[in-house]
């Protein structure tokens, strides 16, 4: 395995950075408020960075999503490249490839993935007989409900899975789309969806058979928030370098406290850690190996260790780390958010379990 970054992948990480240090400020995130920053979309998409990630691959997209996490930038990034770009790119049609891409390359059209977390689609797909434009093989009605969907509101394409693990695609505005605003912690414009008889299209109209391309949106998700965890990890661990580098404790910084140190070097380790696993994820996924048992060890990391860096990070900036309207905090409520959204730990290991003696029964039969 080589996670080296290609020149594109290493010239597409650092000019995104540069935009996102440059706009996604402190000063404008307290300004913000809970609802996405246009202004950043746009200027991404501007310089052509969701485009790119068709080029640079799902290692690319890690890239680019860790140093979106390192300053909490409220884009839905991950949401469009994932359940828009990369799914149509991968398992849609022809003609679902040249309606849809443009948009979605250029930042007019947002995208979101309906897939629930810890259990099965809950959606029901049945034939569209009424007749209409969307009346082909391919066209189905849905109703159904998903209780939490980031990045639903405002979201004018929708990737949604069926009971029987098939993907459809809703338009953000069809009839029988009800889109009911959610709290959570970290300001990703979340919505509950509740389809009733919505038109939809067949990712692929039934080309691609079985559950290959649920599987694959699945593993891609996993390991493209996995990185984005990375990246929240990353900039809480230097907010925390930083604070206890220059506040000084009876006459000395903090950082020459060893227990200091020690959670320090404890949360940097599981930062790395959840870095790797991603990058390994990424790289197994873009050179046509099985990813699936990597991309929920990279959760797994992901939600366990992300979990345990922000709380360490926030416990060492005393009682500063508890004022909500420090940046530290956001690193804290997204850490946590990041950790629900891939999954308790023991329900990824629960998964990982299954799938490794599925194979290993499938070896064994062979």
């Amino acid at each position: 395995m080589d996670f080296t970054p290609t020149d594109e992948q290493r010239a597409a990480s650092g000019l995104a950075a540069e935009i996102f240090a440059d706009l996604s400020t402190p000063e404008r995130l307290a300004a913000l408020g809970s609802g996405p920053d246009t202004v950043l979309w746009k200027a991404l998409c501007a310089a052509g960075l969701p485009g790119a990630v068709e080029d640079t691959g799902l290692l690319g997209l890690v890239l680019l999503l860790e140093e979106q996490g390192r300053v909490t930038a409220q884009v839905p990034f991950a949401a469009t490249c994932v359940y828009g770009l990369r799914a149509v790119a991968a398992h849609g049609t022809s003609e679902q490839r040249e309606r849809l891409l443009p948009a979605l390359r250029d930042g007019t059209l947002t995208a979101t993935g309906a897939f629930p977390g810890g259990g099965a689609p809950a959606v029901r797909a049945e034939r569209d007989t009424t007749g209409g434009p969307r009346s082909a093989p391919g066209a189905a009605r849905l109703t159904g409900t998903v209780p939490v969907v980031p990045w639903l509101c405002g979201a004018g394409l929708l990737l949604v899975p069926d009971a029987g693990r098939r993907l459809w695609l809703v338009r953000g505005d069809a009839p029988g789309v009800g889109v009911e605003p959610v709290a959570t912690t970290a300001p990703w414009s979340a919505g509950r969806l509740t389809l009733d008889g919505a038109p939809a299209e067949r990712l692929g109209a039934g080309e691609a058979a079985g559950t290959g391309p649920y599987d694959d949106v699945v593993a891609a998700a996993r390991t493209a928030f996995a990185g984005l965890q990375a990246g929240v990890c990353a900039g809480a661990v230097a907010r925390a370098v930083e604070h206890t580098a220059t506040r000084e404790q009876f006459g000395r910084p903090l950082s020459t406290n060893q227990g200091v140190l020690l959670r320090a070097a404890d949360a940097h380790m599981d930062t790395e850690a959840i870095r790797v696993t991603a990058y390994e994820a990424a790289w197994r996924r873009d050179a046509g190996l099985d990813a699936g048992p990597a991309a929920l060890t990279a959760a797994w990391w992901a939600s366990e260790a992300g979990t345990r860096v922000v709380h360490a990070v926030q416990h060492l900036h005393g009682g500063v780390g508890a004022d909500i309207g420090h940046p530290v905090h956001r690193h804290f409520l997204w850490g946590r958010q990041l950790g629900a959204h891939l999954g308790a730990g023991a329900q990824l290991l629960e998964e990982l379990g299954l799938l490794l003696t599925d194979d290993a029964t499938d070896e064994e039969t062979v």
